[in-house]
């Protein structure tokens, strides 16, 4: 009776502990997917739970609260960050209060049938245009982390802030990339305060808009993962094979120029698009499925970069579907690894709800809302399970 009890009491303990471990990582895989939806022709997000399901994939970013697609994910044991738009940071800077009224509405709610994990507040404000912006990131963070403490969840939902490229002075070689100096007078205070809550930095890095802009001077190869002959940093005598890993180390070394080396670096987007404006080099669907495909195997790799080679890449990739509303040059609608009718837009190992050449199933898998059609799908996504 004694040692069962102490049996029962050591299971009790290193459960908690493992609980504790997993409730400072809102993204536990290594492999994401960002579920933008600036569209008019999506699936209902009941579908979207089916087909992510299918391909196995267990980790997304949504860019908002939407409580439809919120209740849709409940029970489906996938990891979510929810984002918290920009132009609701102003509000939120104001006031604990502004904060804990919007988690108790978007957040709180949904625990723990869906598995909200983190909420992006803001995305790519430092290096932007609006410099107000900048100014409220921090305290709008701050807010959001106190509600959340207060309501006893900060240990399982993170709070974060994705960055695009344009934080960095410059990345080439990885070794001398340097955050801009107008940016770090907000960089360092807001990576002190993640520092201190164990939030890792969120860079958006896209090999295909360096190749965009600079054709001419990058190797395609190299940006595909692809043989080639690869950079060579002289200052850490390390060889890069692909631009993706560069662009990963590049943030660690602006990182721990000021100080915060220790702190983990995660992909918040990162994907090629398979087509463009004439004037978009490199938007193509064979360049789009062989960067999307390689970096999925370097993912499930589950390995480190050259200069960080204990620290595990994890990535979401840019985008779940082609967004046919989004504004801006072509590339922008066409970066999705399915297209609205759940078919795949190239193969990089996922199967689609439909044949990819089925586009009559397009009305079927849309008004997906009727229980015999849920039942249907959900029978097809067992049986591509077992087939896998």
């Amino acid at each position: 009776m004694m040692f069962s009890s102490f049996f029962l009491w050591l299971l009790l303990f290193f459960s908690s502990l493992f609980s504790y471990g997993l409730g400072d990582k809102a993204f536990s895989g290594t492999y994401g997917v960002n579920y933008g939806r600036i569209a008019d022709n999506l699936p209902s997000p009941e579908s979207v739970v089916t087909l992510l399901k299918a391909a196995k994939i267990k980790n997304i970013r949504i860019y908002d609260v939407d409580h439809q697609v919120l209740r849709a994910f409940k029970g489906s044991g996938i990891e979510i960050v929810v984002g918290l738009g920009n132009e609701f940071l102003k509000d939120m800077s104001v006031g604990e209060d502004r904060a804990m009224s919007w988690v108790k509405e978007n957040v709180q709610p949904f625990l723990p049938g869906t598995k909200i994990r983190g909420i992006a507040v803001g995305n790519e404000i430092l290096g932007g245009t609006d410099m107000e912006l900048w100014q409220v990131l921090l305290p709008a963070a701050k807010n959001v982390y106190n509600a959340l403490t207060k309501l006893g969840l900060a240990k399982n939902v993170q709070v974060s802030s994705p960055h695009s490229e344009a934080v960095f002075a410059n990345s080439f070689p990885p070794s001398s990339c340097t955050f801009k100096e107008d940016v770090l007078p907000y960089m360092k205070p807001l990576l002190q305060f993640f520092s201190q809550i164990g939030t890792p930095f969120f860079i958006n890095a896209y090999p295909f808009l360096a190749y965009k802009n600079d054709p001419q001077h990058i190797d395609l190869n190299y940006a595909l993962f692809l043989k080639n002959p690869g950079i060579y940093d002289a200052k850490t005598k390390l060889y890069y094979s692909n631009m993706f890993e560069a662009q990963v180390d590049a943030a660690y070394a602006a990182l721990e120029k000021v100080g915060f080396d220790k702190m983990e670096v995660i992909v918040s987007e990162t994907g090629w698009a398979s087509h463009g404006d004439e004037s978009e080099a490199g938007a193509t669907i064979k360049n789009a499925r062989t960067y999307n495909r390689n970096l999925r195997k370097r993912l499930l790799k589950k390995k480190g970069t050259p200069y960080r080679p204990k620290k595990v890449v994890r990535a979401y990739v840019f985008a779940l579907f082609n967004e046919n509303l989004k504004p801006g040059p072509t590339s922008e609608r066409n970066f999705g690894l399915f297209k609205a009718d759940g078919s795949i837009s190239y193969d990089i190992g996922f199967t689609g709800l439909v044949p990819s050449s089925a586009t009559s199933s397009f009305l079927s898998f849309k008004g997906i809302g009727s229980s015999s059609m849920v039942m249907a799908f959900t029978s097809f996504a067992a049986f591509l399970f077992v087939a896998l």
